[in-house]
């Protein structure tokens, strides 16, 4: 059976009205250089422009790989957490957050993992290997990696990527997921490590 290899990518820096910096498209092109090395079968991306303009800066370095959008990688809360299970500092997140919204979050994550989240389909793909690269933003891979670790649905909460920053998962059938890396950014150098992420330096 084949395995699935899925290189999940935070969009590059964006402007405030959610368009790519010029920051951003050296991000998604490092990260492009990177993956060139890795036989790219497709890059799928969200429907936002920074996530848009992202991939096709990355697809430039891997010309044989389909290029497409996927709407279940659009930037949305999978999962909002029952009040108990919240921690406090997140607390003023979730105001005002209705049903109806968290709702289609959740149809919207449990889109994102039944169409990624496993091994490839070997009526479709035989025994070969899946490499498909996941341009999408910041709680989309939260939720993915989540989901990897089999963790409690309110885990995905702090689990931020930098721009750009690569996380690999790779699914094998009847095996649990196999979480290879999460937010490596070493394809970046260190003035265009976490972006818009305030803090102390990262190491």
């Amino acid at each position: 059976m084949g395995t699935r290899h899925l290189y999940l990518a935070r969009h590059g820096a964006a402007d405030a009205f959610g368009e790519l910096t010029a920051a951003g498209r050296r991000q998604a092109n490092l990260l492009g250089e990177r993956l060139a090395r890795v036989p790219v079968t497709a890059v799928w991306h969200s429907p936002l422009p920074r996530a848009v303009a992202s991939a096709h800066e990355l697809a430039r370095h891997v010309p044989h790989a389909v290029l497409a959008e996927a709407p279940e990688l659009v930037d949305h809360v999978p999962h909002v957490p029952a009040p108990a299970e919240t921690p406090a500092p997140w607390v003023g997140f979730f105001d005002g957050y209705d049903d109806a919204e968290a709702s289609a979050g959740r149809r919207t994550a449990d889109a994102l993992v039944a169409r990624f989240a496993s091994a490839p389909d070997p009526v479709v793909h035989g025994t070969a290997d899946v490499h498909e690269v996941l341009v999408t933003h910041d709680y989309p891979v939260a939720w993915l990696v989540r989901h990897a670790m089999d963790a409690p649905e309110a885990r995905w909460l702090g689990l931020s990527s930098a721009n750009a920053a690569l996380t690999v998962i790779e699914y094998r059938t009847s095996l649990p997921p196999t979480l290879v890396q999460f937010n490596d950014m070493a394809h970046l150098p260190v003035e265009l490590r976490w972006t818009g992420f305030p803090g102390p330096a990262r190491p």
